[in-house]
């Protein structure tokens, strides 16, 4: 890397190093290659442009779904001194036409815009005439008809790379599995695009999955484990989210509600009550959490089954973004799956895509059926390898579980007989010897396997099979037709290699004591977090989070805009008492050193502890 990027990661935007990831993005921007860049919540996306931008000069055009999402990145960068505007519907035809001009002008050197205000005919010609250096696409999983969040409006930005023959193209998500990624690059530039993957394990995070027996009850004694901590619980509708927030207050916690039929104010209140105070239980559906930057939240609590593999890693990424120990919980039942279900084929899409999300929300369940290590389930569907982790509720206290090798081989013949061409219906209806239409046509009934596990009911059969693809011994083709693919661990299981446990019952009885006991002991593997705060530095960040919001309010920002968490805590671990000390602070760059050292050395002076005057 060039000393350049790494003098305006420092001088600008107040940090020391690139994290990993960053470096290499960036390069290949700097190169003028295109790069799908796949980075984790809380990994640093924005910087992978912010920073190129700088360097390359002239403008950088930012597509992004959210006005939300823009004002808030616009805000962040003009506190850093950066030259940032947007364009969106959010403002008036006055404020827009005065941003339209200043980026004419010269004056801006990054502009935000939502894909349909950008993809116009006027928009597009007017910026063929302007010096772009940058084209930018952020939450690119919404250009895949295959992605989780899928918007028809994005399509349109595949016509960008002929428009713009010799700009790079930088687009960028936090979640995606492969088909995904795929389709993104074939999308935006037939394939010719460079992918940078970050790792997606968290190993800080515990998982945890329950069957639903008294869901309140489980959230209660979940909770009950979170005293005095903030975190977040997730609610499928916004009724089931007022009635939780209500249940939760009723019960003594501090619980704020959070969802798009809020009040905009009320929304904007609860939202900074919850970055700035502690032990605040966010209540909400998913309309909340996108740039949302608070590194102390302990735990993340779906109540229903979430809709797709990306989007619950997404959520569960909100939690432990500091570093240390923090939890995953989720409640499920078989009313969700029957609502998600229903979810998918009422949704306006063509029958394809409709098959393949009922493939995901298949390995999502086969995640939750998983008879062993969840996160193995979990990386795996994102296209990496991983070891028994020792950091979910299947690792610290094994499932019961009964042998199911003969049962597996039994699947497994049936797959292979039918060239692995077929889903999980098809193949449990060859077990099961049913001679549906499909069966007969395929000639399928004359099969050696035909009729073979008539003794068992399908819904055995059709959670075994997803926990066998949870346990990497059938692969699910999402890319394909949903077909049931042997993979080596299968054939050496048909080879007479191992055994195979399946969960006869997934329902988990409540915790014993001793299992508390372990799970509180938190013999992981995850990294270790910096010491925890004690008593007088927790007074000093709740003074300076005091501070941030008094600051925030006064610009009109959300307070982790004027600095993250983090930012915050490395001030409380160093107490700098000069602005030179103050310039040393992570996340303090030039313009926020000026505007911001004198308040926040003031307070630090007021409540930090007093110098030690005793010599060395």
């Amino acid at each position: 890397m060039t000393s350049r990027p790494q003098a305006v990661l420092r001088e600008v935007f107040g940090h020391q190093a690139f994290r990993p990831g960053q470096a290499e993005v960036i390069e290949a921007i700097l190169d003028n290659r295109h790069v799908l860049a796949v980075m984790p919540t809380g990994a640093g996306k924005s910087l992978c442009f912010q920073v190129p931008a700088l360097v390359r000069g002239g403008l950088t055009v930012v597509v992004s779904p959210l006005v939300a999402l823009m004002q808030d990145q616009v805000a962040a960068l003009r506190l850093c001194g950066v030259a940032a505007d947007s364009i969106n519907s959010g403002r008036s035809r006055a404020e827009n036409v005065a941003t339209w001009r200043r980026v004419v002008a010269g004056e801006i050197r990054l502009l935000y815009m939502a894909p349909e205000r950008l993809m116009t005919e006027p928009m597009l010609a007017a910026l063929a005439k302007l010096p772009l250096t940058l084209l930018v696409v952020d939450e690119a999983h919404c250009i895949s008809q295959w992605g989780h969040g899928f918007r028809p409006e994005y399509a349109d930005l595949c016509r960008l790379h002929d428009l713009f023959p010799h700009l790079p193209i930088l687009a960028l998500t936090a979640t995606a599995d492969a088909v995904t990624r795929d389709d993104i690059a074939q999308q935006l530039l037939k394939g010719r695009m460079e992918h940078v993957v970050q790792g997606f394990d968290r190993p800080n995070i515990h998982l945890s999955v329950q069957m639903k027996r008294n869901w309140k009850q489980q959230l209660l004694e979940i909770l009950a484990r979170h005293q005095n901590e903030s975190g977040i619980v997730y609610c499928l509708s916004r009724n089931k989210t007022d009635s939780v927030a209500a249940l939760l207050q009723q019960e003594g916690f501090h619980a704020l509600p959070y969802h798009a039929a809020m009040d905009q104010a009320a929304r904007e209140a609860n939202q900074n009550t919850f970055i700035t105070d502690q032990a605040v239980v966010m209540v909400a559906t998913i309309a909340f959490g996108m740039g949302i930057d608070k590194a102390d939240v302990r735990f993340v609590v779906h109540t229903d089954l979430p809709g797709t593999m990306e989007a619950y890693y997404q959520e569960i990424g909100r939690a432990g973004r500091d570093g240390a120990a923090a939890e995953a919980y989720m409640l499920y039942g078989l009313g969700d799956l029957r609502i998600r279900r229903q979810f998918i084929e009422d949704e306006p899409s063509s029958p394809e895509r409709k098959r393949r999300e009922h493939k995901r929300l298949d390995a999502l369940l086969g995640y939750c059926e998983s008879p062993s290590c969840r996160r193995i389930p979990l990386l795996a569907y994102f296209g990496e390898v991983s070891e028994p982790c020792g950091n979910c509720d299947i690792c610290r206290n094994p499932v019961s579980c009964v042998d199911g090798t003969e049962m597996a081989r039994q699947v497994l013949a049936v797959v292979q007989q039918s060239g692995q061409r077929y889903g999980a219906a098809h193949v449990v209806d060859i077990l099961y010897g049913a001679a549906t239409e499909k069966v007969r046509r395929a000639g399928h009934e004359g099969l050696k396997s035909f009729g073979v596990g008539k003794e068992r009911r399908k819904n055995q059969w059709r959670s075994l099979i997803r926990q066998m693809v949870a346990t990497g011994l059938l692969k699910l083709d999402i890319a394909g037709y949903g077909s049931l693919m042997i993979t080596p661990k299968g054939h050496g299981l048909q080879a007479g290699e191992g055994t195979f446990l399946y969960r006869e019952d997934t329902v988990a009885p409540p915790r014993s004591p001793e299992a508390e006991a372990s799970a509180s002991a938190r013999k992981t593997r995850p990294r270790q977090a910096d010491e925890p705060l004690n008593d007088q530095q927790g007074d000093l960040l709740a003074a300076l989070k005091a501070l941030r919001l008094h600051l925030a309010r006064q610009r009109g920002v959300p307070p982790y805009i004027i600095f993250p968490d983090r930012t915050l805590i490395d001030m409380v671990r160093h107490c700098p008492r000069t602005v030179e000390e103050f310039a040393q602070v992570n996340g303090v760059g030039a313009v926020k050193l000026k505007d911001f050292a004198e308040p926040f050395l003031a307070e630090i002076a007021v409540k930090a502890p007093p110098l030690s005057t005793s010599p060395p």
